[in-house]
């Protein structure tokens, strides 16, 4: 029987490629995005269905859960990869800032997930992949608080879920991934800021100057992350977490090593 993964933020980057992926694999693939209205290069496989879906609208995760599950009959494998990026000193967020990075980075998550799981249940099974970060279980940079929040956050949500939806056959994932070529997350930051407060701008400068001068070599290939994805729902691997990439590995590797207070002061000297 054909098998069916539904995937959310698939308007570009990662959540498009592995939708091509899967379609290209035989999978029937309920492709999500906020604005489908625009897509053009999804259409052009029978095996994608296009469904609307920003993750914080609960009504949209409802019908986009809804018309996947009618359109394909059974949903094998979710994946939660819609995210987006807020940096900037907390003190310089809006309130709105603050809301909006939890909502769509970890309550997103939660809302596809819940709605999924009547349906996953009734089906005596299925596999949750969520889309995370190595700054889900590291820190890297100054100013990211609230992204670094957000991906914790999903990086806990996801371990606690393992516990009590093992007993139902149902899996999770979580896929750590870093900066990759051949996305837009850099222009989509959304940055924390006050022109009357300037006590945060050199790190703001120092840290904007390394995501804008970063050397596209040292960017992992997304074809890398899309393989480990497609590796997790095929059942080729059973790795509970799975780090991309020399960086996310190197930081998680020397934060094993030292004490937290070696590690941390040992990021920030990197901007001084």
């Amino acid at each position: 029987m054909t098998k069916t993964i539904f995937i959310t933020g698939t308007s570009s980057g990662l959540g498009k490629l592995t939708a091509i992926h899967f379609a290209k694999l035989g999978w029937n693939v309920a492709a999500t995005m906020r604005t489908p209205e625009k897509e053009t290069e999804l259409t052009n496989y029978p095996n994608i269905r296009i469904f609307k879906l920003d993750v914080t609208n609960l009504e949209q995760v409802q019908s986009s859960v809804d018309q996947a599950i009618s359109a394909f009959g059974r949903i094998d494998v979710v994946v939660n990869n819609a995210g987006m990026g807020s940096y900037g000193a907390l003190e310089l967020a809006a309130e709105e800032t603050i809301d909006w990075q939890f909502a769509v980075n970890a309550r997103g998550p939660i809302n596809v997930i819940r709605k999924f799981l009547p349906h996953s249940r009734t089906n005596g099974g299925g596999m949750f992949i969520n889309i995370s970060s190595f700054m889900g279980v590291t820190t890297a940079v100054p100013l990211g608080s609230l992204y670094n929040m957000s991906k914790f956050a999903l990086e806990g949500l996801t371990e606690g879920l393992y516990y009590e939806l093992k007993p139902l056959n149902i899996e999770l994932r979580l896929i750590e991934q870093g900066g990759s070529s051949g996305n837009n997350f850099v222009n989509s930051i959304i940055w924390n800021k006050d022109e009357k407060i300037t006590a945060y701008d050199k790190q703001m400068d120092n840290l904007k100057n390394m995501m804008t001068n970063r050397d596209n070599a040292q960017l992992d290939d997304p074809q890398t992350i899309v393989d480990a994805i497609a590796a997790q729902a095929t059942g080729e691997s059973k790795q509970f977490r799975t780090v991309i990439g020399e960086a996310g590995n190197g930081l998680l590797a020397l934060r094993n090593s030292v004490p937290i207070e070696q590690y941390l002061d040992t990021i920030a000297n990197n901007y001084k």
